[in-house]
């Protein structure tokens, strides 16, 4: 019950956590950004483990779990972070969002291999769905691109151009899988570390993956031009990075918590309700430079309605609607063993 609701305020927190950071990015970089939310997330979760009493935990990790928690660290807080906030700034979080929620079933398909969690074909059916709204919230996206550049060419001189928002689809899509890509393999890796040390707290498991990410992330400074653009945040920006940092913080304390409760196969379609939330959040603070269309709503609630059926009983789910014997047995069927 806690994982489950714990997962369900990961999935808000998450949300606000992305259009905070969109807003950011709109004159801002990608660098800026992340420069901000992972040290200051990683001293987030310090605070955390401190004001909890956690941090003796740290030294209760054995050396596996440290590596499980290392890697999923540089893996989501670098890699996907840096695919995920790049895909945002260059279509958008309506656009990009349900794209990233694939990695759902990579998450999914991991767990059957490696943990040998259940896959029935009910949740076949959600994945299916998952996958299909992701691809009918790019349908329109190319009208939305024609639109901007008729606006374009129409404006008058020196008249504001604040709403014109074109979406760089192609680059953004490539992006956005490839956050989908770390963000699947990234439960998977936390998963892991608490089987190898069950008991030990969410936080300090974060501080663990969160100093490995900012160590990683430091030796990307040394690339040429990279502390000048840090340098060069506005005052306009500082904000909505600052509040980025520390709502990713506390989203991951909540994911880490789920999942230190709860089933990968439950926590993970939990998540995915940030795409619900996202949408609406965007419309309050980013509406200018977002795509929103009734395709945008159909695949967001698509893929929403695939990760219902992803994370939820299938024994209760037949029970619940007394499906005929057959269609009972159909979507009972186990396509991998739990």
């Amino acid at each position: 019950m806690f994982g489950i609701l714990f997962a369900a305020l990961g999935a808000f927190t998450f949300a606000l956590n992305n259009v905070a950071m969109r807003r950011g990015v709109v004159t801002g970089s990608v660098l800026q950004g992340m420069a901000m939310t992972v040290p200051v997330g990683g001293l987030s979760f310090l605070g955390l483990t401190i004001a909890f009493g956690d941090l003796g935990q740290l030294a209760l990790f054995p050396a596996a779990a440290m590596a499980w928690l290392g890697g999923q660290g540089i893996v989501h807080f670098v890699c996907g972070r840096y695919c995920n906030y790049k895909s945002n700034q260059l279509m958008g979080v309506n656009l990009a969002a349900p794209v990233v929620q694939l990695q759902v079933p990579i998450a999914m398909g991991l767990a059957v291999l490696t943990l040998h969690e259940k896959f029935t074909v009910l949740q076949t059916i959600g994945a299916v769905l998952m996958l299909g709204g992701s691809f009918i919230t790019q349908s329109k996206a190319g009208e939305q691109r024609k639109r901007g550049l008729l606006a374009r060419r129409t404006a008058a001189s020196g008249e504001s151009l604040k709403a014109d928002f074109r979406p760089r689809v192609l680059r953004g899509y490539v992006l956005a899988v490839g956050a989908a890509l770390c963000y699947g393999v990234s439960p998977l890796m936390a998963r892991e570390a608490f089987l190898r040390a069950p008991g030990t707290s969410p936080t300090a498991a974060g501080c663990i993956a969160y100093a490995a990410a900012t160590l990683f992330f430091a030796l990307i400074l040394f690339k040429p031009g990279s502390w000048s653009d840090i340098k060069n945040t506005t005052s306009e920006n500082l904000p909505w990075f600052l509040s980025s940092a520390v709502l990713v913080a506390v989203s991951q304390a909540f994911v880490y918590a789920s999942l230190s409760l709860a089933p990968l196969m439950v926590v993970t379609p939990i998540l995915q309700l940030s795409l619900v939330f996202r949408l609406f959040l965007s419309q309050c603070v980013n509406r200018d430079y977002e795509v929103m269309n009734a395709a945008v709503f159909a695949g967001s609630f698509t893929a929403v309605l695939g990760s219902i059926l992803v994370s939820i009983d299938t024994d209760v789910l037949t029970r619940l609607l007394a499906l005929p014997p057959t269609l009972d047995g159909i979507l009972r069927y186990h396509l991998a063993p739990g």
